[in-house]
């Protein structure tokens, strides 16, 4: 797959932007970050610390396991949350976006691709695959782990736990269509209440065992694995469960900006997530057959209901936010020419991100009730978590390394110790995942080979398509001085979408061939998705005069905007009158892909690229074109 796959930048482009996130102050921005940022890493107290001690690889529930995980726990969150993402990958924002694409793409940019670059787009590549793969898992595991909460209430309620689960869950995903504008309004203060009640609930129980706070020490971890070394590294797999949720943070910090999310992490969330889990292995201390379920048997009897109830929403929010993080992730990979044009449908007026994408939106309903009646329980889902966070984790880490030696300049006495220790980090946490593999862990990582395929199928075919249709494409400037002579004028204007902005559109050729006219003004329209998430207006047209009532008009976007050709043209100047879409007409070409024996991709791949181009959605939708003024013309063309 070429590097080309990530579009050229704007001359005009500068690296740091404001970003089109919401405005407001930084404390009502933190509320807001607490809902939609923090809902994944939130809800790992659920089962992170259960799954260590009664998961695959159990631990004793003896005073050294229980201080030795808590001091890695606080270690982990310090060092990986703390400071590699909130401190340090925050600040790697493309003009206020961020996640693994947009990342990719500022160092593209900054970088202009070098000698790594194709090793960098197929880092990007594979961590959106594996950031689907979590994107299935997390609701499952999220719901599922609190509605079990209902067995600790009261044990009659077992049967109930999987047909409500997926109930929960089923409604989640049918209410996407309507948005979550007013909905994600009561996000911040219901996740607030849910922080305050972890906090709360961990409090009391370290008074019970206040000794607990000396596993801070980081030399409790070191007895822990000097102890049984095998089994500290198979904890590990276990450990990363309260990670999770932490690249979600990156992907997460266009709606907010750095600051909020930040402030909501340090005064908040981190204190929040540290008591809590304390407090569970306090209660581990004087209490050790409290392992089966140590977050709900923190509370008092009487409250364990009202806090099932808490948790299950904390949950869903959580798993809100990790579908309309899958459909941003879908709107970036389509934009950047990664995956085919789909159906995305805007749910608010104001609010720039909140989409929407029907298939996506189904696909991963169907997937994750799959996955809840497959694993039936959360502590086996657990064995599937973790190896598309982690493997995500280490990919960031690898593009962070390349940022801040050739974008950031560090010094190497810095970086290298920095990046150095992330990435032992990163890969003990991944290896150590890698043995959940026959357990279920082979379920991310199907996910992950099989959207890895489809991403990089797109990209290559693509590439050849554009090169084919290149190669039998007729310079502009002779087709102008030929065909404007020659041929009948009529009144109006065409415009012929292309996807170069060189060269003679086929639909201009095939139009020329059967109608034998052209129009009075002929407008050469190409559409490129910029490596930046935004492009401003005074800067989204280019255009030049080919003579003889051509021209060439170049309209760009970021890849967080959606293309409005219509809108782009009633604003054009300098090209005669203005556009009325009753005297214009688009031509669009659409493509038939015939495979052949030539180099490029294996048979396979392209008959599965000429699949994905059949059922991609056509131009006239994604464009916004008029749909009583669209034309389209087919041709054929070997890849």
């Amino acid at each position: 797959m070429s590097t080309s796959a990530i579009a050229n930048p704007p001359a005009e482009d500068t690296e740091h932007g404001e970003g089109h996130h919401i405005s407001g102050s930084i404390p009502k921005l933190a509320l807001g970050a607490v809902g939609v940022c923090y809902g994944d890493i939130g809800t790992s107290p659920l089962y992170a610390m259960k799954e260590v001690f009664v998961g695959h690889h159990k631990l004793a529930v003896d005073p050294l396991h229980i201080f030795g995980v808590l001091s890695l726990i606080f270690w982990s969150l310090l060092l990986v949350v703390t400071i590699k993402y909130i401190f340090i990958i925050l600040r790697a924002d493309n003009k206020g976006e961020g996640g693994s694409l947009a990342l990719l793409a500022m160092i593209q940019r900054r970088t202009g691709g070098g000698r790594w670059g194709a090793s960098l787009v197929m880092l990007g590549v594979l961590a959106t695959a594996l950031f689907f793969g979590d994107c299935m898992i997390t609701p499952a595991i999220s719901v599922l782990s609190a509605v079990e909460g209902l067995v600790v209430v009261q044990s009659g309620f077992a049967p109930f736990v999987l047909p409500i689960s997926v109930g929960i869950l089923i409604a989640l995903f049918i209410i996407q269509s309507h948005g979550t504008d007013t909905i994600g309004r009561f996000f911040g203060p219901i996740m607030t209440l849910y922080f305050i009640v972890l906090a709360g609930l961990g409090i009391l129980s370290i008074v019970e065992r206040p000794d607990i706070l000396a596993a801070i020490n980081p030399a409790w971890a070191w007895r822990f694995i000097e102890h049984d070394p095998k089994l500290a590294f198979l904890a590990l797999g276990s450990v990363v469960l309260a990670l999770t949720g932490a690249e979600a943070l990156y992907a997460d910090m266009g709606h907010f900006g750095r600051r909020p999310i930040q402030a909501a992490w340090v005064w908040l969330v981190f204190p929040a997530l540290l008591l809590n889990y304390a407090g569970q292995a306090a209660l581990l201390l004087h209490t050790p057959s409290a392992a089966e379920n140590p977050f709900f048997l923190m509370a008092h009897e009487d409250w364990r209901l009202p806090l099932v109830i808490l948790a299950t929403a904390a949950t869903v929010i959580a798993s809100q936010a990790v579908i309309t993080g899958a459909f941003s992730v879908v709107q970036q990979a389509v934009q950047l020419g990664l995956m085919p044009r789909l159906k995305i449908e805007h749910t608010s007026a104001s609010a720039l991100g909140q989409i929407y994408v029907p298939t996506v939106n189904w696909a991963l309903m169907v997937m994750v009730g799959l996955l809840v009646l497959m694993f039936r329980e959360s502590s086996n889902l657990a064995a599937a978590y973790g190896i598309a966070v982690t493997g995500t984790m280490f990919i960031t880490t690898c593009m962070l390394g390349v940022l801040v030696f050739r974008v950031w300049n560090w010094p190497k006495w810095v970086a290298v110790p920095v990046i150095s220790l992330f990435l032992i980090i990163d890969s003990l946490y991944f290896a150590s995942n890698l043995t959940k593999v026959p357990d279920g862990g082979w379920f991310p990582l199907l996910i992950a080979l099989i959207a890895f395929t489809l991403l990089t199928t797109w990209a290559k075919g693509r590439q050849l398509m554009l090169a084919r249709m290149k190669e039998a494409a007729m310079p502009i400037k002779v087709f102008v001085s030929s065909a404007a002579n020659s041929a009948t004028r009529v009144a109006g204007t065409a415009v012929f979408m292309t996807s170069t902005p060189d060269g003679v559109p086929h639909a201009l050729l095939h139009n020329l061939k059967h109608n034998k006219v052209l129009h009075e003004r002929v407008i050469l329209l190409t559409v490129k998705i910029m490596d930046v998430p935004y492009v401003e207006e005074d800067i989204r047209c280019r255009l030049e005069d080919l003579g003889e009532g051509f021209h060439r008009l170049v309209v760009k976007y970021g890849f967080m905007q959606e293309p409005d050709v219509p809108a782009a043209l009633a604003r054009l100047t300098g090209c005669g009158p203005a556009f009325k879409m009753m005297d214009t007409s688009f031509f669009l070409a659409r493509q038939t892909l015939l495979p052949s024996a030539r180099p490029g991709m294996a048979i396979w791949r392209e008959k599965l690229f000429a699949w994905m181009l059949r059922n991609a959605e056509s131009a006239m939708e994604f464009f916004r074109l008029p749909t009583n003024r669209v034309v389209e013309l087919g041709s054929q063309v070997e890849i």
